[in-house]
């Protein structure tokens, strides 16, 4: 008889699980739907707002072709000047990133909510930097060159506050993901909050950290490249030279020793996340 009564009241459990399961796929493929042509109703907008010129368009495609076969002709005149600017591009990097780091665990610590636990120091915080990074990289990076004048120092400048603004974000949500239990159980033992962070929060999120770390390198030194052009420096202003001037062979070379030191940084931190989480 209690088995009887046992395996009913599993029964039961089972069949609500299964009827949670069921109303959550439902409400799930409703939203698929509505998302899907909430997609298109824009697509097509935008479409008619922009007017594309789509036989003008369709003449054009050749030559694209046209333009990487020149670019794949490598002129290797001026690869001292390359190699220059390439090192200046991942110096303007990795100090916008090693800047950045710092500041982004000190304002991430302020963001997450179960450091402090103060609610409008986090809200207070992460307003800030949610409007620090609504703007985007270029735009930082053109307010620093009336700053600043052109030249690196702008580059890294720029870079800085876009970056710091994306560290806090990351690193406060890795913060936040730790355990309340351990933070609690340091906290019945008197340790101070500044401790409990530098001794178990931060050696917690420290994968978390460096995977980030290693994305946003890579995103940095790929705006570099891109950033060069308006005037801060690397090897964006050698591309954007020698495009106008229609030497594509210098051009072409340029690109692709950009593709391959950003293939370099996502190959070297995703062997370092390996090992660090063995």
């Amino acid at each position: 008889m209690e088995r009887t009564i046992g395996n009913s009241a599993a029964a039961q459990n089972v069949s609500k699980k299964e009827a949670k399961i069921s109303v959550g796929c439902n409400q799930k493929n409703r939203f698929i739907p509505i998302f899907m042509t909430g997609t298109v109703l824009l697509t097509m907008i935008s479409l008619i707002y922009l007017n594309i010129d789509w036989l003008k368009l369709a003449s054009r495609v050749p030559q694209i072709g046209e333009v990487f076969c020149e670019l794949a002709h490598f002129d290797f005149s001026n690869i001292d000047q390359i190699f220059s600017s390439i090192l200046e591009t991942v110096s303007i990097a990795v100090l916008s990133l090693l800047y950045s780091l710092v500041l982004g665990i000190v304002f991430g610590m302020l963001a997450a909510r179960n450091i402090f636990r103060i609610k409008w120091l986090s809200v207070l915080t992460q307003s800030v930097f949610t409007f620090l990074r609504a703007v985007p990289t270029p735009v930082w990076v053109l307010l620093m060159l009336v700053c600043l004048g052109m030249g690196p120092e702008a580059g890294v400048a720029g870079l800085c506050v876009h970056t710091t603004a994306f560290f806090t974000k990351s690193f406060a949500q890795s913060f936040e993901s730790i355990p309340d239990e351990t933070i609690e159980a340091l906290e019945a033992t008197g340790t101070g909050r500044i401790s409990i962070f530098t001794n178990a929060v931060l050696p917690a999120a420290f994968s978390q950290i460096v995977a980030w770390t290693g994305m946003r390198l890579e995103t940095n030194f790929s705006e570099c490249a891109v950033l060069g052009m308006v005037g801060a420096g690397g090897v964006g202003f050698v591309i954007s030279r020698n495009l106008q001037s229609y030497e594509y062979g210098t051009a072409g070379l340029a690109i692709v020793f950009v593709f391959v030191i950003a293939y370099c940084i996502e190959r070297l931190f995703v062997a370092l996340k390996k090992k660090i989480a063995q």
